[in-house]
């Protein structure tokens, strides 16, 4: 070898030297992150029994993030750790703020209801705090209540509502019937779907309201007996090619299909369904993390999971691309253009950097196979067909503080 290449060769290795945690002698010291989880346990009242959460669900994603986060931490000198703070049902969340503020954390994954999530982000305590909503679906989060420390992985209500109305309309079946609940937040779930039906040429020919009269969901004396009044509740509507149910409460929906008096698809809350993740999911790579979930913790993945373990993978490839825990930094990165996460389904994710909403592929199930994903082909936007979905930029009302 020639004495240029020799120097050549010896330059490179001590290039590569200078790079590799440790490789010239020298100890990095970890960087050691610690994501908070503040969740509250969720209702198990529902109409099916395939439908109950498990103990477990949701914080069962966050953990296997924290895992994935550590595995790729091994090659960057980084830890991770969850630190998991219960709230009980109908409590308050701020002492768990405060505790995991005691313990130093300010990344925080949050499982609460709207109401909640606003009280915890707008605390003194969140100064200096970045949370990951992973479940909470109200527009209002993304619109007047809009925080600049929220980042939103959950999808808001109106991308799951654009999801259906885009697949009927592709489907040729513009006309909707909507069923809606008596509870406020159906009320407003409907809305969404009249929204949507404006936004892409859909017609709703009438509404109805299901009034819901208390009882167990699944009890004989109770609710059970709605499935045989679907049939006359059902007659005398307008002609329809989709009943479209709003019941976000979960009292009636599930009982639509297969009883109502015209022989119509039924889609919403009930029949063909918007989710962000299906256990039916294997395309695009999905049934490999499918399998490794279920390898860990024996049950399948639930939406909640998938959106924990999202909010994770985020904060993790953020901390691993920029080598720093600070939120305002990751914050910053996470809602640039240079920034995405993979969900396995399809195309990358990315922040809407105007709301902090996550871009991301709506699944149409019908319980057992994943019949389409929105967006539906034929829909453009000048920024990302994904904005197809959901409050797009010239509408939002979402002013970040």
């Amino acid at each position: 070898m020639r004495r240029a290449d020799r120097w050549a060769v010896l330059a490179a290795l001590a290039g590569l030297a200078a790079i590799l945690p440790g490789a010239s002698g020298a100890t990095n010291p970890t960087l050691h992150v610690k994501i908070g989880l503040i969740r509250m346990p969720h209702t198990k009242d529902t109409i099916s029994l395939m439908d109950m959460p498990p103990p477990d669900d949701m914080v069962a994603g966050a953990r296997m993030a924290v895992a994935d986060d550590n595995t790729t931490g091994t090659f960057m000198n980084q830890s991770f750790e969850l630190i998991d703070e219960v709230v009980p049902r109908h409590g308050d969340p701020l002492p768990a703020l405060k505790d995991l503020a005691a313990k130093g954390v300010s990344l925080v994954i949050t499982d609460l209801h709207a109401a909640d999530l606003l009280k915890v982000a707008s605390d003194a305590q969140a100064k200096g705090m970045l949370f990951l909503n992973a479940t909470a679906e109200a527009d209002s989060l993304r619109q007047q209540d809009c925080r600049a420390n929220v980042i939103h992985v959950a999808p808001e209500r109106q991308m799951l509502t654009d999801a259906v109305a885009q697949y009927f309309i592709v489907k040729q079946w513009p006309h909707w019937f909507i069923v809606q609940g008596s509870h406020p937040k159906d009320a407003l779930l409907a809305a969404d779907y009249v929204a949507s039906a404006r936004k892409f040429g859909g017609i709703v020919v009438g509404t109805r309201t299901f009034v819901d009269k208390g009882g167990g969901r699944r009890s004989d004396s109770g609710i059970v007996q709605t499935s045989k009044l679907m049939g006359l509740f059902t007659q005398q509507m307008p002609s329809y090619d989709v009943l479209i149910a709003a019941d976000e409460s979960h009292v009636f929906g599930s009982y639509l299909p297969y009883t109502t008096w015209d022989p119509r698809p039924v889609a919403g809350s009930g029949g063909l369904e918007p989710r962000t993740w299906d256990f039916s999911h294997e395309a695009w790579g999905a049934a490999q993390m499918q399998n490794r979930f279920v390898a860990r913790f024996h049950r399948r993945m639930t939406e909640r999971d998938n959106q924990a373990w999202v909010a994770g993978r985020m904060i993790g490839q953020a901390v691993s691309k920029l080598n720093t825990a600070d939120p305002a930094k990751l914050r910053a990165f996470m809602v640039s253009p240079k920034f995405d996460i993979a969900d396995y389904k399809g195309v990358p994710l990315s922040v809407r950097p105007w709301d902090q909403q996550v871009r991301q592929p709506i699944l149409l199930s019908d319980g057992r196979m994943v019949v389409s994903a929105s967006p539906q082909p034929g829909f453009l936007n000048p920024v990302s067909t994904l904005d197809t979905l959901g409050i797009d930029r010239p509408e939002t009302k979402c002013k970040l503080k």
